[in-house]
């Protein structure tokens, strides 16, 4: 057992499709509890909107300490690594369970504020090591390495949302959502034997030079700005479709088509950025992500293959976003601090804080409206809640165009 945790003591050389499989299990624990927690614990125990958005919010600010102290951690226990990947995966695949499929023996709301702090905890983790390990492994790999494995890694992160996505439908509830999450925790874990190792890197440099670097920076910004419009979007996509589009049931289809979208689109950026530059491909995917979301704004009840297209349209912007800016960053990093925890710590808790600044700006703004979930709505709450869920992300995405626009970015690999 203990080979298996250490892995193999040769070291491995980059296996790509075991990328693809944990950063599917990484990305079925993140953006989906966004989507399928609050709903779920406003259905099955009437915890109030405002509230879980409070406790989404205090759980973020958790991470204004947490997310760069793990970079640090990372970074001590990169001998220990493949060690604390196994303990971290147990603990979210535990908590997750706790979650979905476990009634809560104390308030539900305290019950998910400490089930969240497991998740967020172990995700982050796993989240800041997986990306600095992927520094050193596109070193490894041939041609432009870091939009090789960006294609693999993302593609696999997008299948695993779309699964995640459906599966509490698929599989008769969020139990079997959770069950299916811990086994593949179990297979993702497997898949990344032997793939922790060093692989000749550098020693951690700290936060220091991830700060100091102007280009880091702005990518840093980048990235909470461009993140945002999703965290908009996922935090009232259940709310829209039942309510403005008055099509309750056919939440997880849409959802499907949104993230298989994104997946089929992934691999396109890329091979695309490889050829044009992956700047010019990411402006040219937030531009399709603005006329996406401003179609949003117009849709009304009855509207549904106008909103496919959209989630098509809104999908395929998101695979550039996901594909293209970590790459670009890990490429940053490559250059100005090798060893990458520490500046995947910073990435980490940008990437995540926006979606609870969403929680807690939104949620709370609905209900003040007087926004219902799952009750009739008069004219004036579905229009601020067509407002917020189409007007606010081109916002977003215009100013995240700016920032990178002025962002001076080398085109190589």
């Amino acid at each position: 057992m203990s080979a298996v945790l250490a892995g193999s003591v040769a070291q491995a050389a980059p296996r790509l499709p075991g990328y693809a499989l944990f950063g599917a299990l990484l990305a079925a624990a993140g953006l989906p509890l966004y989507i399928h927690a609050p709903k779920f614990y406003v259905d099955e125990y009437g915890v109030s909107l405002g509230a879980l958005g409070a406790v989404l919010f205090a759980l973020r600010l958790i991470d204004v300490v947490q997310d760069p102290a793990l970079g640090r951690l990372a970074e001590r226990l990169r001998a220990h690594r493949a060690v604390s990947i196994w303990i971290a995966v147990a603990v979210m695949a535990a908590a997750m369970l706790g979650l979905f499929a476990v009634v809560p023996p104390i308030a539900p709301l305290w019950w998910f504020a400490a089930m969240l702090v497991l998740v967020f905890s172990a995700f982050s983790y796993l989240t800041i090591c997986f990306y600095a390990q992927g520094v050193a492994t596109a070193a490894a790999l041939p041609g432009q390495g870091h939009l090789r494995l960006a294609r693999w890694r993302e593609t696999g992160a997008l299948l695993g949302i779309c699964a995640a996505a459906v599966a509490p439908l698929v599989l008769g509830g969020f139990g079997g959502f959770a069950l299916s999450f811990a086994i593949l925790s179990g297979l993702a874990a497997l898949a990344m034997v032997g793939q922790w190792q060093d692989r000749g890197g550098v020693p951690g440099t700290g936060f220091g030079p991830v700060l100091r670097d102007a280009v880091a920076r702005r990518l840093l910004m980048v990235a909470m700005v461009n993140a945002a419009p999703v965290a908009v979007s996922s935090t009232l996509f259940l709310f829209f479709v039942e309510s403005r589009l008055q099509a309750p049931g056919w939440e997880g289809a849409f959802l499907l088509l949104f993230f298989l979208s994104a997946a089929a689109a992934a691999p396109v950026w890329g091979a695309l950025a490889e050829r044009f530059g992956a700047k010019r491909m990411l402006l040219a995917g937030m531009m399709l992500s603005i006329a996406a979301f401003a179609g949003a704004i117009l849709l009304g009840a009855g509207d549904l293959w106008a909103f496919g297209l959209i989630c098509v349209a809104s999908g395929a912007a998101m695979g550039a976003d996901m594909t293209l800016l970590p790459a670009l960053f890990a490429r940053r990093m490559a250059q100005v601090s090798p060893g990458a925890a520490e500046g995947f710590g910073l990435w980490s808790f940008v990437s995540k804080f926006t979606l609870a600044l969403a929680a807690v700006a939104l949620l709370p703004l609905l209900e003040a409206g007087g926004f219902a979930a799952g009750q009739n709505n008069d004219a004036a709450a579905l229009t601020l809640l067509s407002l917020l869920y189409g007007a606010v992300p081109c916002v977003l995405k215009l100013l995240a165009i700016a920032l990178l626009a002025r962002t001076p970015i080398e085109e190589r690999s």
